[in-house]
């Protein structure tokens, strides 16, 4: 599993034209998945982001404290099967390491339940739609997390 985790001011996801999924303060988290990615894995991705201390605990300090210090703060999920394209060889993306849609969305509402019982404020993308991702990142901070 591999996740693209951003701080951010504010964040939403549009499918269609409407706002299906929006955040103010928290962590925009892009999520893909791969063939031999267990529920194990989402559990651990999502404690994972969960207990990430990237927030400064004052206004202009360092990241001390995790989205869950947070009382206003959410996590917008959003699945990104993208993140397993392999560009190595050529320009065209190969994209043979995703997990397909049958396996890969379990896995992605794991992620987005193990959040919420962590006691996350959560929101949503609509798995497989053509989506329109807007951001504020801050910082910027944006980190890559692999499984």
């Amino acid at each position: 599993m591999r996740a693209v985790v951003q701080r951010v001011s504010s964040a939403q996801v549009r499918v269609d034209g409407e706002v299906v999924g929006s955040i103010a303060t928290g962590l925009l988290v892009l999520v893909g998945v791969t063939h031999d990615d267990t529920p194990e894995q989402a559990d651990a991705l999502a404690r994972k982001v969960h207990g990430l201390r990237i927030f400064p605990a004052e206004p202009g300090g360092t990241g001390e404290v995790s989205v869950s210090d947070l009382p206003d703060a959410g996590i917008l999920v959003v699945s990104q099967f993208t993140l397993y394209g392999d560009v190595r060889k050529g320009r065209r993306p190969s994209w043979v390491a995703a997990a397909p849609g049958a396996s890969a969305e379990p896995l992605i509402e794991r992620v987005v339940a193990t959040l919420r019982t962590l006691g996350a404020t959560v929101h949503t993308g609509v798995f497989g739609a053509d989506m329109r991702v807007e951001l504020v990142n801050e910082g910027p901070m944006t980190l890559l997390l692999e499984l």
